[in-house]
């Protein structure tokens, strides 16, 4: 298939031959659910720590005698049942990371990027250059092609850009290799830089970039 390419004012300057299978893709939605649901899992901290018996200050001693009493036998005054005692079943630290199959990561990023193209959203850029990191011009650039926010994608190597749109609220810069379901999805609209498809592509058809 075929994708319009355009200039930083959004002026249609010529067209790429992109793969079917990547952004043509069908939209699987199970498989965008499936993997944003592992990132946002494996991002979470999983520090919390609740106290068990053993844990909590106090309680050395027996609070009453074992008979005579009339009530329930004790032994400490931090078992779980008293205030101020220890948490049976509490939560521990613990990591919520868990793997997804690259199989499947690559076909929800492919769902991924097919859906923006769908919804008009893809914009294919043939330049994301800058002379210097400059905020102000990452602007320009967003407001020539009429949006407010994107996740925009070009190499590694282009830093001017990425210093240039981490200062914008409602943007973020990737490269191809970080390229992500979560990201994608979060953003509004989704600037590729021309120079950058095909790394795009190699994520998902593992075919190695000229």
């Amino acid at each position: 298939m075929q994708l319009d390419v355009v200039d930083t004012q959004g002026k249609k300057v010529g067209e790429i031959d992109v793969a079917d299978e990547v952004f043509g893709a069908r939209v699987k939605d199970y498989l965008l659910w499936e993997v944003v649901t592992a990132q946002r899992a494996a991002k979470r901290a999983g520090t919390h720590s609740t106290k068990t018996r053993a844990n909590v200050r106090g309680g050395g001693k027996k609070p009453f005698k074992q008979k005579g009493t009339g009530n329930a036998r004790q032994g400490s005054t931090r078992s779980p049942q008293f205030v101020g005692g220890g948490r049976v079943f509490g939560p521990h630290p613990r990591s919520y990371a868990y793997t997804v199959p690259k199989k499947v990561r690559r076909a929800a990023l492919a769902s991924a990027l097919s859906l923006r193209a769908q919804e008009k959203k893809l914009i294919i850029v043939d330049k994301l250059e800058f002379a210097g990191p400059k905020t102000k011009e990452a602007g320009k650039v967003l407001k020539g092609l009429g949006i407010t926010g994107a996740l925009m994608v070009d190499s590694k190597e282009n830093t001017n850009l990425a210093k240039s749109v981490r200062n914008l609220p409602a943007s973020r810069c990737l490269a191809p290799e970080g390229l992500n379901v979560y990201d994608i999805l979060n953003h509004p609209t989704l600037v590729i830089a021309k120079s950058a498809v095909k790394a795009v592509e190699s994520r998902i058809t593992g075919a190695e970039t000229a």
